[in-house]
């Protein structure tokens, strides 16, 4: 694997040398490994994607129905219900349009051009005609176009963050690692898609294309199948229960009838009209306008959708792997904590928003702040902004870096006491330096300070070094203190020491910090010149204090994850970072807890498969993971019967992200692949939308089994209706047409008006639902019987009554096909919550149902008054003594419910 290897092998092996490959060597080579891009999966066609749209077996029962109704003669019929299937697929369509995209877009992640030696010449040529063997060189702001080996390097640092999910830029050098080295150690190699943070640097292409990590991910991505959602699953078990139940009411129908002596015909036909009346027609519209408006809501809560069905798995949702960086942290290295004459002052502030104070102690209200005029700070703080070489700018949509991120938070900290680092860097001219090293593990810089305020500094020329704690130590002698610099002791040293140690157990990065003013006769150009050996320069330094930075979490964060905690749902951290790193944030946003479990990648392989099933419930935080362990994570998780969610931004994340239940990609930092593989979009990156998110699917999934359970009440009292009247009377209380207007009108505007219900009281801090219960339950079926059998005998009611009156069939039919109707507008209020009263909800706090009863209502009075509906549908007019017997038989389904209700609300109070 190269890394292993000393530079002079890895030449060996390649073939190649410092001054790079001839011409026709790389075209040989190009012809043998081919162009270095990722290969495109075979993209679905418009019309596979628009098909794929009518694959329920629901779909099916209706388009069986319809094509019955049509040989039946029953055009009108037939045309209603493929154009409700038909718009329920073109709606499904509209939103999938733009599919799977995944290793396309990983291509716009690849560098267009980059710097290649050949035959000891350089020259910019496209990325993709690299090959192995190639030397490249590197400086700050490249993209890597392919997985290489450093052979020279000058500072160089590489954000490997979409690769591995580390926040900080990796260090690299050019020495050969032990066999073994984990990947995102091995610190002497660079690879495709990442970007040089800093520095320069040159090395020699070992991968190109889809034998790259990147071009591995691609291919990973390509083998994973996204496994079909929670209520496709449920729509579908719903269509074989109406299927079935439909094939059982025809055949009984017409056996019975004909065993009765009824004409075999008129049995059929009756039979279809009772299939119609069973067979939610409008239901796959609905339930897809129902999401789409969901869809649209949550879009206002920060959360784009890719597919409709994934609205809903989000309520079903009981554990969220989350990544780390950038999703419950910032990503942005902030100072937190800073030691100085012998005290521990607190930074306020987060992200590079240079606005914060310092203070002591850890309560803001009650610390005294210490003004940055405070000369142990002021020095510390200057010595972190001169002895850097990154930049903090403003633009429109905030503050940005432009340098290394660690740098980049001290210049921020001193930014926040009035430190501009452009001033301070023309007022007091850097002279010299000696840049940063992975041996040396600091950098110094020679500034002319000739007039900085005091005496400490009163010096032409002061050396001001930052860098790791126990280097910058060992070169110290004196130590700032009191305002005085006084001789460094023994003790001093181990006080320092035991603060560093302190420090980075709270999980932050520490580091030290030094000054040294020189007498004359240190020049820079001595310094420079080799004249005045490096060491010399770097001895007999002052020590000034110790910065602690990290990445800090998201604020909104710990509140999203009690409210996940109260709403049953479990949030485990899966990153690239270190162990102690990431536990320390995991326990400080209460994702951690007692007698929880830490895994590292290595740990996890280290574990059989039966063992690790065994562990995984008990596993919060899974550190220094690899992309394979984060899709064995969600699997394992999957195979217990969790509904799992997968946050992430990086390439790395891809994989798991397509594997999970509901993948969810952040927005602004994310990759293009980690949203291509996802099935939910953070538009603000914000963890905390995630719980806005998931109470909008537990809301939508909510509302979905309302408004079937309100149609399944109809289809079931049509059933009853038609089935006693036919045995009991031996007539057809309602002709096929004004079953199917019934089923059209009241399974139409009401349940869409459904759909826009607000969440109910406390769904938060209920329990995710099971999604092995599917859409309707033992719950919904008793509802939906007790409701359909009360508007049977409402109708029953009236059909005895017409029938004593003398009325004709026509008005007979009229009345119970009006009081059908009307008894569903008063249903539809009962099935704005299943729990509570709709008095207690607020009669207009849903207006849509409102504007949905009234043009209900008014569609049915054109319907009985209007000549030309009179003449289509067969009814008549109707009285005020008829309306009011109507009136009043349909609102006991609505006063019903509410007593229902009121008792069970006083079971659970109980």
């Amino acid at each position: 694997m190269y890394y292993d290897q000393d530079i002079s092998s890895v030449f060996g092996e390649l073939r190649t040398s410092v001054k790079g490959l001839s011409p026709e060597d790389a075209e040989k080579r190009l012809e043998e490994y081919g162009k270095n891009e990722l290969k495109e999966k075979e993209k679905v066609s418009v019309f596979r994607l628009f098909l794929s749209q009518f694959k329920s077996i629901l779909i099916l029962i209706l388009v069986i129905a319809a094509i019955v109704s049509a040989l039946l003669g029953e055009a009108i019929d037939a045309a209603v219900i493929l154009f409700t299937v038909f718009l329920a697929g073109i709606l499904g369509f509209v939103q999938e349009y733009r599919a799977e995209k995944a290793i396309e877009l990983l291509k716009s992640l690849t560098s267009p051009e980059a710097t290649v030696v050949r035959n000891g010449s350089e020259k910019k040529i496209p990325s993709t005609y690299l090959v192995p063997g190639d030397i490249i060189l590197l400086q700050t702001g490249d993209r890597i176009p392919a997985d290489a080996r450093i052979i020279e390097e000058f500072n160089l640092k590489v954000d490997e963050s979409s690769l591995t999910g580390e926040s900080v830029p990796a260090q690299k050098v050019t020495d050969a690692l032990p066999a073994g080295t984990s990947e995102a150690d091995r610190n002497n190699m660079v690879y495709a898609g990442t970007a040089v943070a800093y520095g320069r640097g040159k090395a020699v292409i070992t991968a190109t294309g889809m034998k790259t990590s990147f071009g591995e991910l691609a291919g990973l991505l390509g083998t994973i199948e996204r496994s079909r959602t929670p209520l496709q699953e449920s729509l579908d078990k719903f269509g074989r229960w109406i299927g079935g139940a439909t094939i059982v009411i025809v055949a009984f129908v017409a056996v019975l009838g004909v065993f009765l002596g009824f004409p075999p015909l008129d049995m059929f036909l009756w039979g279809v009209a009772l299939a119609v009346a069973a067979i939610p027609e409008a239901l796959p519209a609905v339930v897809t306008v129902g999401l789409g408006l969901g869809v649209r809501r949550m879009v206002k809560r920060h959360a784009l959708v890719r597919k409709l069905p994934s609205v809903e798995t989000l309520g079903a949702t009981n554990v969220i792997c989350s990544d780390k960086t950038g999703t419950l942290t910032q990503n942005k290295m902030t100072v937190e904590r800073i030691y100085v004459d012998r005290q521990i002052l607190r930074v306020t502030g987060g992200g590079y928003d240079p606005d914060g104070k310092f203070l002591k102690g850890d309560s803001e209200k009650e610390d005294p702040e210490v003004s940055g005029d405070d000369i142990h700070l002021r020095v510390l703080l200057l010595s972190a902004a001169l002895c850097n070489d990154s930049n903090l700018y403003k633009e429109e949509d905030g503050w940005k870096i432009r340098g290394d991120p660690t740098e980049a938070a001290l210049v921020v900290a001193a930014a926040k006491a009035g430190f501009e680092k452009s001033e301070l860097d023309s007022k007091y001219p850097r002279l010299a330096e000696i840049p940063f090293s992975s041996e040396s593990k600091r950098m110094t810089t020679f500034n002319k300070l000739d007039d900085f305020p005091g005496d400490v500094l009163d010096s032409e020329l002061v050396a001001f070094s930052k860098g790791a704690p126990e280097v910058i130590l060992g070169s110290c002698t004196k130590i700032f203190l009191d305002g005085e610099i006084k001789t460094l002791t023994h003790g001093q040293k181990q006080e320092i020491l035991e603060e560093v140690k302190e420090l980075a157990d709270q999980a932050l990065r520490v580091m030290a910090f030094s000054f040294r003013p020189f007498e004359e006769g240190f020049s820079p150009e001595k310094i420079s010149s080799g004249k005045i050996p490096v060491e010399r320069a770097e001895e007999d330094m002052v020590f000034s204090g110790l910065t602690g930075m990290r990445d800090p979490p998201r604020e909104e964060v710990k509140a999203a994850i009690r409210t996940c905690e109260d709403a049953g749902i479990k949030t485990v951290m899966i990153t690239g970072d270190h162990k102690v790193t990431a536990a320390a944030i995991a326990r400080e946003l209460g994702i951690l807890k007692e007698n929880d479990l830490t895994l590292t990648g290595s740990e996890l392989d280290s574990l059989e498969e039966k063992e690790f099933e065994d562990r995984v419930e008990r596993v919060s935080v899974y550190a220094r993971v690899y992309p394979a362990h984060k899709l064995r994570v969600v699997e394992a998780l999957k195979k217990k019967g969790y509904v799992v969610a997968m946050t992430g931004d990086g390439v790395n994340d891809a994989p798991a992200l397509k594997a999970a239940d509901m993948g969810i990609a952040m927005g602004i930092t994310g990759t293009d692949v980690s949203k291509e593989a996802s099935s939910m979009i953070l538009t603000d990156d914000n963890f905390a939308s995630i719980v806005s998110a998931v109470e909008e699917g537990r809301n939508i999934f909510k509302n979905i089994r309302n408004f079937i359970t309100y149609g399944l009440t109809c289809h079931i009292g049509e059933v009853l209706i038609v089935l006693i009247a036919i045995l009991g009377w031996q007539i057809l209380p309602l002709m096929a047409v004004q079953i199917l207007w019934i089923n059209l009108i009241t399974d139409g505007l009401p349940p869409m008006a459904l759909s826009v219900e607000p969440p109910d009281r406390g769904l938060m801090r209920q329990k995710p639902r099971n999604v092995e219960e599917g859409l309707i339950t033992r719950r919904e079926i008793t509802a939906g019987l007790g409701i359909g059998i009360l508007v049977t005998l409402q109708a029953l009611i009236v059909l005895v009554w017409s029938l004593e009156s003398g009325f004709s069939l026509s008005k007979l039919q009229t009345m119970v096909f009006t009081l059908v109707v009307f008894s569903e507008m008063f249903n539809a209020f009962n099935w704005r919550s299943d729990r509570y009263s709709v008095f207690s909800l607020g009669l207009f706090t849903n207006k849509a149902l409102i504007y949905a009863v009234l043009t209900t209502v008014v569609l049915q009075l054109m319907v009985i008054y209007v000549p030309f509906l009179q003449l289509a549908f067969s009814t008549v007019p109707l009285s005020l003594p008829e309306w009011g017997i109507i009136l009043a038989l349909a609102s006991t389904t609505l006063i019903s419910m509410e007593i229902v209700k009121h008792i069970n609300n006083g079971k659970r109070a109980d």
